[in-house]
């Protein structure tokens, strides 16, 4: 094993693959902002040659995925849903793909709406159930593919059994991380084949950038991805990886706070009377707590919870002055979103009901403020909504 392979996560955060520029000894890896690069002469290239195809700053930012992510190829796109777009194409159509039910409703929506229209089939499950996932497999199921905690339920599916299960069936298991960041959770040491990320949520972490990720270690994948990527253009522009880069320089540091954060007012949540009830992945009581602390290094930033009175809901959302109601979790700022009509608008009633999505749940993603500040914020909000909708 090399030094740099012995080095901690926070120091790989922090210096990446090249911790400066070898010309000019810049210590901020440069923005190569530029869409041809010159080739020495016919039949040579420096390995750059055009824009959508590679880029030097990109491809820091990749190498430097595919490192803490625990994988050998890292490929950055525009969006998050551009890299699950890409990843999709590595299968045919005919082919069977499971699909944590519970999860965000962007990706049912470009599954279920459009890729089902090109010969793919989805079942949507609760694959915390390891026993419905099994049952749910078919000859021509080429894929699991799931949210872990899920996308807002908080549900944990065990990525260990699943990699198992998916691989005596010739599958693959597919691990959405956007939640907990390879910062507190690596599925492909845990089995997985290929991981996933929105890199706008924790990974840039400052809510001002949209990002992407595929990180895997298969050789035989890296070329029908790379092609893919190239041929349809939805790689990350130079500036955006460099904010990628800046912001996971921070990453251990912000995660550490947000998971601080959360499990206080995880807590807190729990003692108020207008809360029916909260989701949470750190409390000892819920269904996978053992689970989680198996295969993760903290619970995140995010927690789900039930009004008691859905009355509340406007209340609280213009009530709020810290938090802010905003559609969107990951970044410095603590965030809360109501599911049913933004991040989850797109999933139907019958399913959103089964997955426990209802007119009462609320997402909160815990920034990095003050927690005595953020708890106030929400004290107030709930005192509000006692003067206006007592019950």
């Amino acid at each position: 094993m090399s030094k740099e392979e012995t080095h901690c996560i926070d120091t790989v955060l922090v210096h990446g693959t090249v911790p400066f520029d070898p010309v000019t000894g810049a210590i901020s890896t440069p923005i190569y902002q530029s869409s041809a690069f010159r080739h020495p002469g016919l039949g040579q290239s420096t390995g750059f040659d055009y824009g959508r195809v590679t880029n030097p700053t990109r491809l820091e930012l990749e190498r430097t995925m595919a490192r803490i992510e625990h994988g050998k190829y890292g490929l950055a796109f525009a969006t998050g849903m551009g890299a699950i777009s890409t990843l999709i194409k590595i299968f045919k159509p005919g082919d069977h793909l499971i699909v944590s039910e519970d999860l965000y409703g962007g990706t049912y929506r470009l599954f279920n709406e459009y890729y089902a229209n090109y010969g793919f089939s989805f079942s949507w499950i609760d694959t915390s159930d390891i026993n419905r996932v099994e049952a749910a497999i078919r000859s021509e199921t080429r894929a699991l593919f799931i949210e872990t905690p899920s996308n807002p339920m908080m549900k944990v599916t065990d990525i260990r059994r699943s990699a198992e299960l998916m691989h005596q069936h010739g599958g693959l298991l597919i691990v959405d991380n956007t939640f907990l960041s390879p910062y507190l959770q690596n599925p492909l040491d845990l089995g997985a084949d290929i991981v996933v990320h929105s890199g706008t949520k924790y990974l840039a972490g400052h809510n001002d950038t949209l990002a992407g990720f595929i990180v895997h270690s298969k050789d035989e994948l890296e070329e029908p991805l790379r092609n893919v990527q190239k041929s349809e253009g939805a790689s990350l522009a130079p500036f955006d990886a460099w904010l990628l880069l800046r912001g996971l320089q921070t990453l251990a540091v912000r995660m550490d706070r947000h998971n601080k954060n959360a499990a206080a007012i995880a807590q807190w949540l729990r003692g108020q009377d207008r809360v029916e009830k909260v989701f949470y992945p750190g409390f000892e009581d819920h269904p996978q707590y053992q689970l989680s602390c198996s295969q993760s290094r903290g619970h995140g930033g995010m927690i789900s919870f039930y009004l008691k009175n859905p009355a509340d809901v406007v209340v609280l959302l213009r009530s709020v002055t810290v938090i802010l109601f905003a559609e969107s979790l990951g970044g410095v700022q603590s965030l809360i979103t109501y599911p049913l009509v933004q991040t989850h608008n797109a999933i139907p009633e019958a399913m959103r009901n089964s997955a426990g999505v209802n007119d009462k749940l609320m997402r909160l993603s815990v920034g990095i403020e003050d927690v005595k500040d953020l708890i106030a914020d929400l004290d107030a909000a709930f005192d509000q909504c006692k003067k206006v909708n007592t019950q």
